[in-house]
Parts: C-alpha cells; sequence; structure tokens
C-alpha cells in the first residue's frame, strides 16, 4: 500500500523540505541551489540502475518544443523514450512521460514512496539552508519509472538555469541549447555572459553539444564550457536551420535537407529553428543506438506531435490564441507566430507572475493591443502576481487601454466584448492560467495530449 493517499498529499510531501525556507531571504541559484541532496539520493538508490541514451536541454526559450519535438523523433516501433519538462499545465504527472503518455496514478504515488524514507533520510542531516528540491525528486521518479519500462533514451528539461539544477545531474552525453537571452536576472546574472554561464553547467565531461546561433557573449560562454569539459560542440547556422513552406491549419510546412519537407503542428517561425535542433539531436542519437532511420519518415513522425499551450488556438469566433509567453522576447513570438496579422480588435488577456518579466511583456504587448486585461488564477498556491496599480501603469504608459480583472472567466467575457465575433483574443502567461483557459473552453485532459497517450486525473496544481 502507498505511503500517499492521493496525489495532491504525494505532491504536498515532495514540496515539504522546500517549505522550511519560507521567511529566509530568497537567493541567487549559485548561492541557494544545491544539488547535493540529489545526488546523495540517486547514489543511494541506484539510479539510474539503467543505462540509456540522455539528452539535456537548455536555455531561455523553446526548451519545451524542443524537449518535446525530440522525444518524439526518437519514438520508433521497438524503442521506448522518456521525456522530463515542466511546468505542466494540469497535472503533475505531465512532467514524467514515456512514449508520450504521463507516467499513471498508481505508479506516481508507489514511485514516490519508494524515495520517501531515503529522501527523509538523507533529509534529516540537511543544513539550515538545504532542502531537496522538488525538481530533484521528480528527476529520481522519473529514472526510475525509466528504468521500469526499458526505456532506451530519455529527454530532460532544466529549468531557468542549468549549472545548479537536478535536472543535470543526468549523465547526459548530448546537450542541446536553444537561444539563451537576458531572464531571471536575480537567479542567473547579472549580465548575459553569466546566465549563459549557468546554461553551460549540463555539459558533461567527452560529451556532445549541439547549439541553435546565439550571440557573442553566450556562445564564448558555452565554447569555454566545452573546453573545459573537452566537448565537442557544433553551433548551427541561420542557414543550416529548416525553411518554413507555407501555414497549416494549425502549424507550419518546412523543408530541411535531408530530412525533405514535413509538417510541424506548431505556429511560428521560431519553431522551424527548435525542430532543426530536435532533429539534429535524434538523428544523432538513432545512430548511436544502431539505428538507420530514413530521415524522411523520422521528420514525418512530426506531424503527429501534440503539445498544448503553444500558441494553441482554442476558437475561431473571436480567434482565441493561449500561449506561455512570460518573457518580452516569447511575447513578440505571439504577436508573429500566426503568420499574419491578427484580425482587429485585438484584446490581450495577461496573468504574469512577478518572477517572470511582466514589464518585458507589456511592452512587447501593450502597443499592439486595442484592450489589455490583467488576470490572475490561483490554480498554483505558489505563484505570485504584480500589484494591480504597477500592472496598469506600466500598460498606460505604454498607451493602451488596460484593466484589471483577476476571474479569469470575467477576463474573458471582457476581452470577447472588446473583440466582437471577429476580431481576436490574445491569452498569454503562466502555465497555470493556459490549463484554466483550456478546461474552460471544454479541453478536457484527455483531449490535450496525443491520441493513444492514456486519460489523466485533471489531478491539482501547484
Amino acid at each position: 500500500m502507498s505511503a500517499f493517499a492521493s496525489e495532491a498529499e504525494a505532491v504536498t510531501w515532495v514540496f515539504r523540505s522546500l517549505r522550511k525556507l519560507r521567511g529566509q531571504p530568497r537567493l541567487p541559484d549559485d548561492r541557494g541551489r544545491d544539488p547535493a541532496p540529489t545526488r546523495e539520493l540517486l547514489r543511494t538508490l541506484g539510479l539510474p540502475a539503467v543505462a540509456r541514451e540522455y539528452l539535456v536541454v537548455t536555455g531561455s526559450k523553446g526548451k519545451g518544443s524542443t524537449t518535446a519535438m525530440t522525444a518524439r523523433l526518437l519514438q520508433a516501433p521497438g524503442r521506448r523514450v522518456g521525456m522530463l519538462t515542466s511546468p505542466h499545465l494540469v497535472s503533475w504527472r505531465e512532467r514524467v512521460r514515456v512514449d508520450g503518455q504521463a507516467i499513471p496514478s498508481e505508479d506516481f504515488l508507489r514511485i514516490l514512496a519508494w524515495l520517501k524514507p531515503a529522501t527523509e533520510r538523507i533529509g534529516a542531516r540537511l543544513g539550515p539552508r538545504q532542502y531537496f528540491s522538488p525538481t530533484g525528486l521528480f528527476l529520481a521518479l522519473a529514472l526510475r519509472w525509466f528504468d521500469e519500462q526499458g526505456v532506451a533514451a530519455a529527454v530532460l528539461e532544466v529549468g531557468r538555469g542549468g549549472r545548479f539544477d537536478d535536472v543535470a545531474l543526468a549523465p547526459n552525453a548530448l546537450s542541446l541549447v536553444t537561444p539563451v537571452v537576458r531572464e531571471h536576472d536575480f537567479w542567473l546574472g547579472p549580465g548575459l555572459a553569466r546566465i549563459a554561464w549557468h546554461k553551460a553547467g549540463i555539459i558533461k565531461a567527452g560529451s556532445q553539444v549541439i547549439s541553435l546561433p546565439q550571440s557573442a557573449p553566450v556562445l564564448t560562454e558555452l565554447e569555454r564550457e566545452a573546453r573545459r569539459q573537452d566537448a565537442s560542440m557544433d553551433v548551427l547556422t541561420p542557414a543550416q536551420l529548416a525553411q518554413p513552406l507555407s501555414r497549416r491549419a494549425q502549424g507550419q510546412r518546412l523543408r530541411l535537407a535531408p530530412f525533405g519537407d514535413f509538417d510541424l503542428p506548431l505556429r511560428g517561425r521560431h519553431q522551424a529553428a527548435n525542430a532543426t535542433l530536435a532533429l539534429r539531436a535524434a538523428r544523432q542519437v538513432s545512430a548511436r543506438l544502431g539505428v538507420k532511420e530514413n530521415p524522411a519518415a523520422m521528420a514525418a513522425r512530426l506531424a503527429t506531435l501534440r503539445w498544448p499551450g503553444r500558441l494553441e488556438k482554442l476558437q475561431d469566433s473571436p480567434a482565441l490564441y493561449v500561449d506561455g509567453a512570460v518573457y518580452r522576447q516569447s511575447a513578440l513570438y505571439a504577436l508573429e507566430a500566426p503568420g499574419e496579422a491578427l484580425a482587429r480588435p485585438l484584446q490581450v488577456i495577461l496573468a504574469v507572475p512577478d518572477d517572470k518579466d511582466y514589464a518585458g511583456v507589456i511592452e512587447a504587448l501593450a502597443p499592439a493591443s486595442d484592450g489589455l486585461i490583467f488576470c490572475e488564477t490561483g490554480r498554483n498556491p505558489i505563484l505570485r502576481f504584480p500589484p494591480a496599480d504597477e500592472l496598469l501603469a506600466l500598460a498606460r504608459a505604454q498607451g493602451a487601454k488596460a484593466v484589471h480583472v483577476p476571474p479569469l472567466e470575467e477576463a474573458l467575457a471582457r476581452a470577447e466584448e472588446g473583440a466582437g465575433r471577429d476580431g481576436t483574443i490574445l491569452l498569454c502567461g503562466t502555465h497555470s492560467i493556459l490549463a484554466d483557459v483550456m478546461l474552460l473552453r471544454g479541453r478536457s485532459f484527455e483531449r490535450l495530449w496525443d491520441q493513444g497517450s492514456g486519460a489523466l486525473a485533471q489531478g491539482h496544481g501547484h
């Protein structure tokens, strides 16, 4: 019998160690995060017990999409593929998947119960500023389930950094780097070079690195770490990226040698770059696994990719797009990604937490909007949102007509009234608000993911 009666109880336990820091000053990652407890837990439990190919993905934007694409590309008959991502939309179990299927509730509870005794023994010896990272416990959960499921390859997404992220404890022979920009200055900064130093921490000795094009300060840090680790590094140039050919109802058609022409069910030119990185990585790993795949057949798998919340269109009249943009550049992508001018009037709904780039998102979207509505979500109790007065002042400084309407249903009603039947609503923000709007619009959790991936309980969100 499991030590946990429900998923809510299990997740509460996962966060128990972190809660002891309540009331203490927040510290940057290089002073406040320590993966040592997770390292000891993995060593104590012998995780991972089974050798497999690991790919770890870092960057500032596009990490989740690249992780999902790479995992889908690696799926082939007779080969099981694991994936670890964050954050989730509705259920914590979304974060850990095999062949697109989230870990079932009974396995989620069983494995966390198995981790609990060793975790608590180690936790009892931790210092006052040390804690068991929830990220580390989810990594241990994933590694154990991957072992049980006979996974041949696993694609793991790190969080905001890399060097002090528990996910970087995985023995990856391949590191993937999406574009790195200014973000999380308090946690990773100051400056772009320092942020890149954090990201470069996923590179392992004697490994390989594939990166999308980067700015000079980022490239310098990545190359420095690659040399230090004696790792080979391949930086893609703009000319090597997939070329968009045409728009599709749910995405776009791309061309990339030697993969040919293929459909990608994700909007935005930036996703062409992410697809290029995923294709390069998956082909390399397939070769290491001793499998010679037809490139065109491999790329065709992307047509079946399901990755909700990435500029996804939920309704037509008015058009309603949702996206997890919480940084300025991501917000600009959201404006551009449909491939054509968003029909006016354009109503923008924002729910960006106070630890994200809410000022940059407002700067990007306010001038383009005919109305800006700030809302909030209670799905994740650890999220905090900026004060209404600050948000409204930032929006009005950009010339936007802005209001603060915290309840999502009321915000949507205001936006629909402002957009009319022929306009557009663009909702951007934390994954928790995306989950709220998808469920309100009838997207049951079973319909969020790939066909055949199994039904998940809605669970609870933290």
